[in-house]
């Protein structure tokens, strides 16, 4: 549908009423923090939404891979949490989220949501309006379950399938790393280089069997043993292992095809291009491209191994055996540590920063952690304290050896914090209509929140409390404001600098200097942001 200013977007029931959103603080449970105390590794316990607006000031543009899995909006309820809600509902609840994440992301940032096609589609639409289709990456579906007698009693189509929706930050400062998967041995390479050492013009290539022929065969004939030793072979030698490609006159570069001209006019020759940029050099006989079997193959969890490139089709990663993961159970809701792995490793490296506001039993933190990365979870139902929490001391005592612990070689190590969302900071009297500060805030408590909704850093330095630049400070004073007192602030001020002063009380007829402003308690932090004391 197109808007009044006639860009195309989605529109919903009460899509226009964003909430004005209390910047929460947040506080460390040191007694449910775990492992290294230096650790920057957070575990949040309270409402995501309130979560990530308290995480905003001090983690804007800083995260660098953004994995969730929100409730699906089946219309079933599970276990844990109800995952059936009014659509428009469910698009208010994203569309506030995905805003405050895609604030959260660097500019070389990714995030995947993860969705079945209950709401995929118009999901799409709210990322292409927030992120900007510009950012879209790709669309993956993934193999989530297979047919089974219990599962396939209903007659129709079976629905296997899980999607992610890839979304970069800004695409052009977003670099993916390398995808490849492993695959079966690629018998099309059937030809052996004799002499690689020797110019490329006088290479000789002779059949991969004959070659194979002439070095020691294992001591069993049995013809697994005998195809097993092949395929090592193959791996062992892939830079001597190769084949012939057509080359397509309109698929391959002005270069390759003149290079490909040129080689049918002098037949038995090679010819050679160097290529720069970390292209592979190419090279050509009688009109065909020789090709490598060295290019698809990798180290992958320390073996060689014959590999192809990841498409957008994730059918490779197994979903069978997950739900002892982690030492936990969480049916219908757990995703394969395989799976997390892809994604992170995909768009981040070894220290960036992943985030996962629907933490569910901790998958996402669990596999960021093993694969050293620094992580933030956020989990408001009970199983983060009776899922999350146990999973992750395991992870950091070493004890969990499920999911990817072998092939990543995790032995333990590492930490994290636990943090709860503090109480609003004011609380209404309904029966009077009127707000107060809520009397489990003491002075250094008010002072770090009022920070917060004015968007200060709370840095105490001589009498100030924050600043937001480098001459603009705040200072809270939880008594009287009176003229002394403020004559006093105002001489530490530079010629360049403004203060703004919040105060409970304040003597009448101040003599306000120019670079000073004043704003009283609760009555102007009403005007910042909505106070919901039911939001926890």
């Amino acid at each position: 549908m197109a808007s009044k200013t006639g860009k195309l977007e989605l529109t919903w029931v009460n899509k226009e009423q964003r909430p004005r959103l209390e910047p929460r603080l947040l506080f460390e449970d040191p007694g449910k923090s775990y492992g290294d105390p230096k650790s920057p590794n957070m575990l949040i316990r309270g409402d995501n939404l309130l979560a990530l607006k308290a995480l905003e000031q001090d983690f804007a543009n800083e995260v660098k891979c953004i994995y969730i899995d929100p409730p699906f909006n089946t219309g079933s309820a599970f276990e844990h949490y109800e995952d059936g809600v009014e659509h428009s509902i469910w698009l208010s609840m994203m569309a506030e989220r995905l805003k405050l994440l895609h604030t959260m992301l660097c500019k070389e940032g990714a995030l995947f949501v993860h969705l079945d096609d209950n709401e995929l589609d118009y999901c799409k639409i709210l990322l292409d309006e927030i992120f900007g289709r510009e950012n879209f990456i790709s669309r993956i579906t993934i193999d989530a379950r297979s047919p089974s007698a219990f599962s396939t009693v209903n007659p129709g189509v079976f629905k296997a399938s899980e999607y992610l929706l890839w979304y970069a930050k800004n695409r052009p400062d977003f670099r993916e790393n390398s995808g490849r998967v492993p695959r079966e041995p690629d018998y099309a390479y059937n030809k052996w280089l004799e002499n690689p050492d020797a110019p490329p013009e006088n290479w000789q290539t002779i059949p991969m069997m004959e070659a194979y022929e002439r070095f020691p065969k294992p001591r069993s004939r049995h013809p697994r043993s005998l195809l097993e030793h092949f395929n090592e072979f193959m791996l062992a030698n892939a830079n001597r292992v190769c084949r012939f490609a057509s080359i397509s006159d309109s698929g391959a570069g002005q270069a390759i095809v003149e290079l490909k001209q040129e080689s049918i006019k002098n037949p038995g020759r090679i010819f050679y291009m160097r290529r720069e940029g970390g292209l592979d050099d190419v090279f050509v006989l009688d009109g065909q491209q020789l090709i490598f079997y060295k290019k698809n193959v990798l180290q992958v969890d320390g073996k060689l191994t014959a590999t192809k490139l990841l498409s957008n089709i994730w059918a490779d990663i197994p979903w069978e055996g997950i739900a002892n993961e982690g030492g936990v159970q969480f049916k219908k809701g757990k995703k394969p540590e395989k799976l997390l792995r892809r994604c992170i490793e995909l768009t981040t490296n070894p220290g960036d920063l992943v985030l996962d506001s629907f933490a569910g039993s901790g998958t996402t933190a669990a596999v960021a952690h093993k694969l050293g990365r620094r992580w933030i979870t956020v989990e408001m139902g009970e199983h983060c304290a009776t899922h999350v929490l146990p999973r992750l001391k395991s992870v950091v005592d070493g004890r969990d050896t499920s999911g990817i612990t072998e092939s990543v070689g995790w032995r333990g190590g590492g930490g994290f914090k636990y943090f709860e969302l503090a109480e609003s900071l004011l609380i209404q009297d309904k029966e009077l209509d009127v707000f107060y500060v809520n009397p489990k805030y003491n002075a250094d408590m008010l002072i770090r929140a009022i920070c917060k909704v004015e968007n200060f850093r709370y840095r105490p330095s001589g009498r100030w409390h924050g600043y937001s630049s480098e001459t603009h400070f705040i200072h809270v004073v939880t008594q009287i404001l009176n003229q002394p007192y403020l004559e006093m602030l105002a001489a530490d001020l530079g010629e360049q600098d403004a203060l703004l002063v919040y105060c409970t009380k304040r003597d009448t007829g101040l003599a306000l200097p120019p670079n000073v402003k004043i704003k009283r308690i609760p009555k102007d932090l009403l005007a910042k942001c909505e106070f919901r004391p039911d939001l926890k």
